[in-house]
């Protein structure tokens, strides 16, 4: 195989990789009955006028399996960082007792859970789609280059690499789908 077709399909790989991180980033943010810090990640505070991650203003931690607790670093940010969650609209109420934050997370109900299966699906249809959109430029660079010149067999058998390729990483997709499901549907 020629070194442009070894560097397009490689090029292909690289971008399937990302989108499989984008999702189990995603999905890590979907809350499953668990208090993790990632719940969190996102949520933007006004830090003295400059949107600022939350776990930039304080320290986000685990105290049981149903809290999380945050200690701002600042005494004066429990307002913004209260204001910030609440604005965020994850569905979490804010406990603030002048030290910390606690936010209590409340058992999922059986139709909250079906919502977030559908929301894992959603993102994991986003990843599949991003996935094919990869598939799609790999194939017509390969088709680019057998125009200048690479040969219609070395095509058809770089083409073949892709699809190979598509299959895994969008296989890649269901397992992690399938796996958070698990862990949102048990009670």
């Amino acid at each position: 195989m020629s070194e442009d077709v070894s560097l397009t399909i490689a090029l292909a790989e690289e971008s399937m990789k990302k989108a499989i991180s984008h999702l189990e980033i995603e999905l890590g943010k979907i809350r499953a009955g668990k208090a993790t810090p990632q719940i969190l990640d996102g949520i933007m505070v006004d830090y003295y006028g400059a949107p600022t991650p939350l776990a930039q203003v304080g320290n986000v931690s685990v105290m049981d399996a149903r809290t999380l607790t945050i200690q701002p670093w600042e005494k004066n940010m429990l307002q913004p960082i209260e204001r910030a969650i609440i604005n965020s609209n994850i569905g979490l109420n804010p406990q603030n007792d002048g030290i910390l934050i606690r936010l209590f997370l409340p058992p999922l109900t059986e139709e909250r859970r079906r919502e977030l299966v559908k929301r894992c699906h959603g993102e994991g249809e986003h990843s599949k789609v991003a996935i094919r959109n990869i598939r799609r430029d790999a194939i017509e660079g390969i088709k680019k280059l057998q125009k200048n010149g690479l040969s219609e067999d070395a095509a058809k058998d770089a083409e073949a690499d892709v699809q190979e390729m598509t299959n895994k990483y969008i296989a890649l997709v269901d397992k992690h789908l399938v796996s958070k499901e698990k862990e949102i549907m048990v009670v």
